[in-house]
């Protein structure tokens, strides 16, 4: 599917880069494409981070782009050797790479002579691709089978990827993104595997919410139980307090 679902609620997220993974610089990415999501009521569901390795590289974006579910990708697609994002995702696409004309003339007028004969290779696309504009600077990046790439650098990157999901996913001015909601309570002196069946009658009957169970360790034991969804979570809490104290569970509010 090459054509943008309007009403795709999840996403993925790639960050590319050997100083992430080694420790140099530290991300910023995720934490930023998790509330922008959520705040226009669509869901973070993956984040990979990946080295600048080719065939690793080529191998994972191969796989994302078969789940066809849309993705960002952030980093490496500048000029240097190392930025090797565009050739993979020419490769793990199955085309090939070409100078898109529209990429070439807008860092011919940023760089002019200078352009030539290195920064002009930032203008190599995987073939079909369609440009993304980048206020900061004016060098594009670019799209390819719902796959958003774009530089590493968050001044870049976000305004951009605002441009994608404004471009590719508005929300209709008549319908409010519904947001995620998330509530839970602890549940006190009770193993997490005592609770079990009874998350699972309450996963059945609440099917439209994700029902999750997360145990604190250390000085105070707990099991935080709630429902996160778009769903009518005040009902599933309620019922949630119900099963507990028709057992005799102690529970309290966070």
């Amino acid at each position: 599917m090459n054509t943008p679902a309007r009403t795709q609620k999840t996403f993925g997220l790639i960050i590319i880069g050997d100083e992430l993974l080694l420790g140099s610089r530290q991300d910023r990415h995720l934490a930023y494409f998790r509330e922008l999501l959520k705040q226009r009521g669509k869901r973070l569901v993956c984040c990979w981070f990946l080295s600048d390795e080719t065939e690793s590289l080529t191998h994972h974006l191969r796989f994302s782009i078969d789940q066809d579910r849309p993705a960002f990708v952030c980093g490496g697609i500048g000029a240097t050797p190392d930025d090797v994002t565009r050739a993979c995702a020419a490769r793990a696409a199955g085309v090939e790479l070409f100078r898109h004309p529209g990429a070439a003339a807008l860092i011919e007028a940023k760089f002019a002579a200078s352009a030539y004969p290195e920064r002009i290779h930032m203008a190599d696309l995987p073939a079909g691709s369609q440009l993304i504009p980048n206020p900061y600077n004016q060098i594009p990046g670019f799209s390819l089978q719902q796959h958003y790439f774009l530089p590493g650098f968050p001044q870049m990157a976000w305004p951009m990827a605002q441009w994608v999901l404004d471009t590719y996913y508005p929300q209709p001015s008549d319908q409010p993104p519904r947001l995620l909601k998330e509530q839970s309570l602890r549940v006190h002196a009770t193993p997490e595997s005592t609770l079990i069946p009874l998350m699972r009658k309450l996963t059945e009957r609440f099917r439209d919410m994700k029902m999750f169970s997360l145990p604190h360790l250390g000085s105070e034991k707990y099991v935080e139980l709630g429902f996160r969804g778009e769903g009518d979570i005040a009902t599933a809490m309620e019922a949630l307090k119900s099963a507990l104290q028709a057992k005799g569970i102690d529970y309290s509010d966070p």
